[in-house]
């Protein structure tokens, strides 16, 4: 679909009495076959057209969304925005972002979108590989099946400013989740791998496999008494450590001083050396964009560069609360007016891989499986379950489980020291990383 219908929505809102507005059209199609046990378990099939439209009437705004794209919900879509932004509070900050900071075209291609569209019979193909992988290795005994997916996006943006932007993306994945054990030995694996084209795929085999070996090794877990000591997150994981970073460093959180960091701007937050960056022009990157969702252009960033917090995550309108600039990092749904998010976020590598973490370390926890995170963001401090494998003199010795870790944030990146077995998994993505001292709590 061409831009006219978000540009006659947008003429419609400023001749209903909006001021200004932007307005999104995404249309998405996706396909997802599961299986389980060897047997078809589920096909599903989507197609859809989401519009988004968010009006300024003076200092007030509101956000409408809808999925019927006909002229006569157009038309009740912008009376309801214009109506829901008359009645709402002033927001001395909300407007569209400035025009000097937008993404000039002709926008980048990011290589995001693999024309292949493949058939029901070739992702049903995928599951059953994965699973029969995964089902296959010794010590599994059951299933909770397999899965692979494709989708295409196509996501346009316009502004009562003038500009218009558009952008199309892909994306495919495999997934398998297995038990191993018996009874009350039962343990679940599982591993997903997604990817912008078809042909950056790992073989579904090698998912299956990796989703077998993970239920079957944490078959045997113990459970361990409490105490300090090193701690290890695995690489394929770590980056949750990193979560409430992000939020502590968004714009808004500052905004509202609901941030554990809002005063430590231009300060070192982690060791000399570490460094930490975003790229939303990462070739075929899950989190890549031309441009921010407010159309400002976006910029590859060290949000920690040598230990120092160099920058927050900004939008317009935290961007202008702080008298700052936006950093491109807006991010909106359909039905909302624009967060911030990170784009392609990488945790930089150090010189030791995993085996060398836990030489140093000599004896601690490697963290395999994490649920349940807790978070003060006030002050930073933090806690999580994980189950994971004890190591000794350096060596893996047996699986643990129900276990949590806790710890201050500020402490704890004071001290982290980042592995050298970066991976690119997703749009956010660590070493594994070492923590000298933790609080386990155990039996």
């Amino acid at each position: 679909m061409d831009d006219s219908l978000l540009h006659d929505l947008i003429t419609a809102a400023t001749k209903a009495g909006a001021d200004a507005a932007d307005a999104v059209l995404a249309h998405r199609q996706s396909l997802s076959i599961g299986v389980r046990m060897n047997a078809l378990e589920e096909v599903e099939r989507e197609e859809a057209r989401d519009l988004g439209l968010r009006v300024f009437v003076g200092k007030r705004q509101a956000v409408v969304s809808g999925s019927d794209i006909s002229k006569a919900a157009r038309t009740k879509l912008v009376e309801r925005a214009v109506a829901m932004a008359r009645l709402a509070p002033e927001d001395p900050y909300a407007s569209l972002a400035d025009p000097d900071l937008l993404a000039k075209a002709p926008h980048r291609d990011l290589d995001l979108y693999d024309p292949t569209e493949p058939s029901p019979e070739s992702l049903e193909t995928l599951a059953r590989t994965a699973e029969a992988s995964a089902l296959s290795t010794q010590g599994v005994t059951n299933s909770d099946g397999g899965s692979a997916a494709w989708s295409s996006t196509q996501w346009q943006f316009m502004t009562s400013a003038g500009f218009y932007g558009q952008h199309k993306s892909s994306g495919f994945s495999i997934s398998a989740s297995v038990i191993a054990g018996e009874g009350a030995q039962m343990e679940r694996g599982g591993e997903g791998r997604s990817t912008r084209w078809q042909s950056d795929l790992p073989e579904a085999s090698e998912v299956g496999f990796d989703a077998g070996r993970r239920a079957v090794a944490r078959l045997g877990a113990r459970k361990i008494a409490s105490t300090t000591a090193p701690v290890i997150f695995e690489n394929r994981l770590a980056i949750s450590l990193f979560g409430p970073l992000i939020g502590a460093i968004s714009g808004p959180s500052v905004a509202r001083g609901v941030s554990f960091l809002k005063d430590r701007l231009g300060q070192k937050v982690f060791a000399p050396g570490l460094r930490i960056s975003d790229d939303p022009f990462r070739l075929r990157g899950l989190g890549s964009s031309p441009f921010d969702d407010e159309g400002v252009a976006g910029q590859a960033l060290d949000l920690v560069s040598d230990g120092v917090l160099n920058t927050w995550l900004l939008n317009t309108a935290s961007a202008r609360q702080l008298g700052m600039t936006s950093t491109g990092h807006a991010s909106r749904s359909m039905a909302g007016a624009p967060g911030v998010s990170t784009n392609n976020l990488t945790v930089h590598p150090g010189s030791r891989d995993l085996d060398g973490l836990m030489q140093d370390a000599k004896a601690g926890l490697l963290v395999t499986s994490m649920f349940g995170p807790s978070l003060n963001p006030n002050t930073g401090d933090w806690s999580i379950g994980v189950s994971g494998v004890w190591f000794e003199d350096g060596q893996a010795a047996y699986p643990v489980t129900e276990i949590t870790v806790a710890g201050n944030l500020i402490e704890l990146y004071a001290r982290l020291v980042p592995g050298s077995d970066l991976e690119i998994r997703g749009a956010a993505n660590a070493p594994s990383v070492l923590i000298d001292a933790m609080a386990i709590a155990g039996l």
